[in-house]
């Protein structure tokens, strides 16, 4: 049963979201922003009206969010009142404060995600480390950790590339990830991923230890604006393997693009390699590769912002990219972040994507240094 004192912690919580998501602001921007789709010329320009569009519907959500959570704490006060009189269970309440704490909490780590790009999609790509078939075992695991946390949050998926493993498992995979505040949340799972455990793949029943590298970046959509130097940019077709049916073996519907980058600020020159096969329409593939391609440019640049940001903000705690960042030991039960040292014994519910925990704890931790500006 919910003592008085955690009541009050909940209302207070409730009444610091009201003032530090500045709702009444919002509602008055929402009504001046809506007041602009109601001149006649609107949907003449669609693009620059679906763009106002988006802007409202976020705006609604923070003040649709709050009001539900302003609703709930209100169910669970008269919840109380009625306990007095009988006509409710402490159970109920109870399931009733459990349910406001998850909302409130929720909402919370969504008001971390505060720059630009934390609102997009992902392109996350995993690859296999050394060790052959174990890794990439490995890797084929993560595979369907992240999409099955994506099911779970309604994201929705695409293959855009797979690499099979030479036995089992995969070498590498890039997926698309679409949803709202995808990358905000799974930036946190950019890095090196540990496995021990006893392998199934050697006949002495050795615990083996593989690696796995998950790199994360925002899926870019039409809202962000990335310059491609069309000069630098070639296109090879290729007929792509594997399942599909006899028109995937045919028609050089695979494509792969290669952009000569060159670091705006270092001068630094690089290719870029991406290959598409995720359809058999050839000009979709293109499109799809110019689309990740375009990430990978947006991506440069934030990791070139955050450096910068580092510089400047000495003492703080720096967020590494590509460092060995979770251990998922199966034998011990334990899965552990190396960055916020939250862990659970629970490995069967992270394996099948249950994640929350570890993305909260991160960015619990980081935020701070995340969303500076």
């Amino acid at each position: 049963m919910i003592t008085t004192d955690q009541f009050k912690q909940i209302e207070t919580r409730v009444a610091d979201l009201h003032r530090y998501l500045d709702i009444d602001s919002k509602k008055i921007e929402v009504e001046e922003e809506e007041l602009r789709t109601h001149v006649a010329d609107f949907w003449d320009d669609r693009e620059k009206a679906e763009a106002q569009m988006r802007k409202i519907k976020g705006i609604h959500f923070w003040i649709d969010s709050y009001n539900e959570v302003e609703k709930q704490l209100e169910e669970l006060r008269l919840a109380l009142e009625f306990l007095k009189d009988e006509l409710v269970t402490e159970e109920e309440v109870d399931t009733q404060y459990e349910a406001l704490t998850k909302q409130v909490e929720d909402l919370e780590l969504r008001n971390m995600l505060r720059r630009e790009e934390d609102k997009l999609g992902v392109v996350l790509k995993i690859n296999s480390g050394a060790g052959g078939t174990e890794s990439q075992d490995w890797a084929s695991m993560l595979m369907r950790l992240y999409l099955r946390y994506a099911e779970r949050h309604g994201y929705k998926t695409s293959i855009a590339q797979i690499l099979d493993g030479d036995e089992a498992g995969i070498k590498s995979v890039t997926i698309n990830i679409e949803g709202d505040y995808a990358y905000g949340f799974l930036k946190s799972e950019n890095g090196v991923h540990r496995l021990v455990r006893v392998s199934p793949y050697n006949a002495q029943g050795k615990r083996m230890t593989s690696f796995a590298s998950v790199f994360v970046t925002p899926l870019v959509d039409d809202t962000i604006d990335i310059q491609v130097e069309n000069a630098r940019v070639s296109w090879d077709t290729f007929r792509s393997g594997g399942a599909g049916g006899q028109n995937v073996n045919k028609v050089e519907s695979g494509v792969r693009l290669r952009y000569q980058f060159k670091d705006p600020y270092t001068g630094e020159e690089e290719e870029i390699l991406i290959e598409n096969t995720e359809t058999r329409d050839q000009p979709k593939n293109k499109e799809n590769a110019m689309r990740q391609l375009k990430s990978i440019l947006y991506e440069k640049e934030l990791r070139h912002r955050m450096e910068e940001q580092a510089k400047v903000e000495a003492g703080k705690k720096k967020i590494e990219w590509g460092s060995q960042i979770r251990s998922y030991v199966f034998d011990d039960r334990r899965v552990k972040d190396h960055r916020t040292n939250h862990q659970t014994s629970d490995v069967n519910s992270v394996m099948d994507g249950e994640i929350d925990d570890f993305i909260k704890a991160y960015l619990m931790e980081f935020s701070e240094t995340d969303s500076a500006s």
